[in-house]
């Protein structure tokens, strides 16, 4: 009865949120984002469903993101309000995590962070948070509840704030029902996203919301990007796939999508408002791009999109990426903010953490 009572008590203040309980029996705290078309969010993108809806061809009536930043708890991933999030855990135990919790659960992936910061940027807010040692870059009174401090040259500075204890601002729809803290506080690992060699590799549309979608380092899932269609195409295990979309460490922004690398960084970025394309990447490829976050609209300026700042790795053969940004990334974290840098399969560090996501696959037949 204990959990009735919180459902009811969630509803009261929160509609569109939702206690759902694992395969333990205990709750998280998920915030329901129904399926939208492309039209809906970019001016003139046509009437396709958002990728974030489609999972193996089947399309959802929509997905459930964790209200806050995830804890662990049995080896399962929590949503839950005022928690220290947790970090310092590869990207394959944090997958791992959500994965336990039952059929549907997942680490976010790209498809759903892109369809957040589309639908944040439509609506007129992206949402601040945690990215100035307890405050967001612009405010200048931190207001959220301090969970760890820093040591040596940072005594004192506020590192990790606890979930959900921010101001309104730091919700993505400025409403108490909202998913928070998508702006620093901790990087997010994010599913379905990495690089080999600079190759962009994804899972098609939410095919990372099925566990039965391998993410392995050899999964066959991962595809590639073809440049002249903008289909999603086998690539070929060495980043040098025939006419697949790449990033290039030029570009008057800093970095530019290519069927052709010209200039190789370990560690180069670019504001994703100033990101640009090479002459060869077609209209269907760029379309393909901006759904899933990663190129912005034609015309836009860094400030357009906030100045939330990409970071590439272009040499590594793979390299996973993180969202979001941490306490310390001032301007350059927000909801579209991605690191591929120096993330591979056994990577920790205290500012990532991540966040567990749900879609009810049995509704669709899968």
């Amino acid at each position: 009865m204990q959990y009735d009572l919180a459902e009811f008590a969630l509803k009261m203040v929160a509609p569109n949120n939702k206690l759902i309980y694992d395969d333990k029996g205990i709750p998280s705290v998920m915030v329901y984002v129904p399926k939208f078309k492309m039209s809906d969010v970019i001016d003139g993108a046509g009437d396709s469903t958002h990728p974030a809806f489609i999972v193996n061809g089947k399309e959802v009536p929509g997905i459930w993101i964790s209200k806050y930043q995830n804890i662990v708890n049995n080896g399962r991933a929590y949503s839950l309000p005022g928690q220290d999030p947790t970090v310092n855990i590869t990207w394959d135990t944090a997958r791992g995590y959500c994965e336990s919790k039952g059929k549907g659960w997942h680490m976010m992936t790209k498809a759903e962070w892109a369809a957040i910061m589309l639908w944040c940027k439509k609506n007129g807010f992206q949402p601040w948070g945690n990215n100035n040692y307890g405050k967001d870059s612009r405010e200048t009174l931190q207001q959220a509840i301090p969970a760890t401090y820093g040591s040596g040259t940072d005594a004192g500075k506020i590192y990790h704030v606890l979930t959900g204890t921010g101001p309104l601002t730091w919700s993505h729809n400025k409403q108490p029902d909202g998913i928070w803290d998508l702006n620093g506080n901790v990087s997010e690992w994010t599913g379905a996203l990495r690089t080999v060699k600079g190759e962009l590799q994804l899972l098609e549309n939410n095919n990372g919301a099925n566990s039965d979608n391998p993410q392995t380092a050899t999964s066959t899932a991962w595809k590639a990007i073809d440049a002249t269609t903008g289909a999603f195409i086998t690539p070929d295990g060495n980043g040098t796939t025939a006419n697949s979309i790449k990033i290039d460490a030029t570009g008057t922004g800093g970095a530019q999508w290519c069927k052709t690398i010209t200039k190789t960084s370990e560690n180069f970025s670019c504001a994703l408002g100033a990101l640009t394309c090479s002459a060869d990447i077609s209209d269907a490829a760029k379309a393909v791009l901006r759904a899933y976050g990663l190129l912005p609209v034609d015309g836009a300026k860094a400030s357009d999109y906030d100045d939330d700042r990409l970071w590439f790795n272009n040499v590594a053969d793979e390299r996973l990426f993180y969202s979001g940004g941490n306490y310390g990334n001032g301007a350059d974290a927000g909801v579209g903010y991605s690191t591929g840098i120096w993330s591979v399969r056994g990577s920790v560090s205290v500012v990532i953490g991540w966040r567990s996501a749900y879609v009810d696959l049995e509704s669709v037949g899968l």
